[in-house]
């Protein structure tokens, strides 16, 4: 649109310029010829076509010298194509110079440094236009980029974080274990052999009573120990850190994806499936890739294992297909081993229940 203004400002001048001759119809002519050359040049903008229109034009003053006061016009769409020399066989005119006044020849020229003015301002202000928009571009990926960062940033901070707590509650599952419930053990002991040695009939109830409340604070102590190191199993960890483990023929993909809600009983059934899964894999597997799937549904927790190796039957009655079974059947859960050509699979769904032995 801006391009259109400036054409309308230069055709403007060079019309002062026909206006003084005294036909009428002949800077009509020339004004509309110009404005077709000029409208087909801006159409075809950065092709040969456009140049070949602004030559064609500008040769037009070797045969119509009154064209020539148009030459502006032809001029400022040759500076656009980056080939002002399109405009020179516009000196053509000079064998019919005597056609044109001097005034004519003073306002076209006025009308072509009017050209290169607007040319240069425009440009100018297109190529800062461009500049402030790349700036623009770069600094909007520069922020995402940030963000980004940010987020990852804020995902490894989550990440040390939940570990640094795992780890405290595993150091305090240790020292519960080893400092309180021994001495809540020795004093247990010491409670029985008092009740085993003691004559006195009065004394006897009170020390049951010693008794049956040490044991029920060992038996508490025993479940807080038993939370804390469940609480802190990173199941997704421990699992990729059995796949680390794996003999480097396989390639293992692992997809988990379960809340941090899970109890630490599946978790560990979970585990343990996937340990003898790995290294029946390793043994008994001609594959070279594992793939393991954990899954947490509404209902029901699930893992997938499986090789592509081939395998067309199995011992039903190994020592490592009966441990999973039992893990599995500890928690209520169903297992199955597929094998076939294409590999072995081992299937296991844990349903979410209060009935599961923790």
């Amino acid at each position: 649109m801006n391009r259109l203004i400036d054409k309308l400002a230069i055709l403007t001048i060079c019309t002062i310029s026909l206006l003084l001759t005294s036909s009428f119809t002949a800077p009509v002519i020339t004004v509309l010829t110009a404005i077709a050359v000029s409208s087909a040049a801006q159409l075809f903008t950065g092709t040969p076509a456009a140049s070949a229109i602004i030559a064609a034009g500008s040769l037009l003053c070797g045969f119509f010298p009154m064209f020539f006061c148009t030459i502006p016009l032809m001029l400022y769409d040759a500076l656009w194509e980056k080939k002002w020399w399109l405009v020179l066989p516009a000196a053509s005119v000079i064998l019919k110079l005597g056609s044109l006044s001097a005034r004519q020849l003073i306002i076209t020229a006025a009308a072509a440094a009017v050209a290169y003015i607007i040319y240069t301002r425009i440009s100018g202000l297109e190529k800062t236009v461009e500049k402030l928009t790349q700036l623009r571009d770069e600094v909007a990926g520069k922020n995402r980029q940030l963000s980004e960062q940010n987020i990852r940033l804020a995902h490894a901070q989550d990440s040390e974080i939940r570990l640094a707590t795992m780890k405290e509650r595993n150091r305090i599952a240790r020292e519960i274990h080893d400092n309180v419930g021994h001495m809540l053990t020795r004093s247990i002991l010491q409670s029985g052999a008092l009740i085993v040695i003691n004559k006195d009939e009065q004394l006897r109830e009170p020390l049951e009573s010693l008794r049956s409340t040490l044991d029920s604070a060992m038996t508490s102590i025993r479940e807080s120990v038993h939370d804390l190191h469940d609480d802190s199993i990173d199941l997704k960890k421990v699992i990729e850190d059995s796949i680390s483990s794996v003999d480097s023929r396989f390639t293992v993909d692992l997809d988990c994806d379960v809340s941090a809600a899970m109890p630490g009983s599946v978790k560990l059934c979970i585990i343990g499936i996937v340990k003898e899964g790995l290294s029946n894999a390793v043994k008994h597997s001609n594959g070279d890739r594992i793939s393991i799937i954990v899954r947490e549904h509404p209902a029901f927790y699930q893992l997938m294992l499986e090789d592509n190796g081939s395998c067309t039957e199995i011992n039903e009655s190994g020592i490592g297909l009966k441990n999973m079974t039992d893990r599995a059947e500890a928690l209520n859960g169903r297992i199955t081993f597929t094998p076939s050509p294409q590999g072995f699979r081992i299937f296991l769904s844990l349903p979410k229940n209060d009935n599961a032995v923790t």
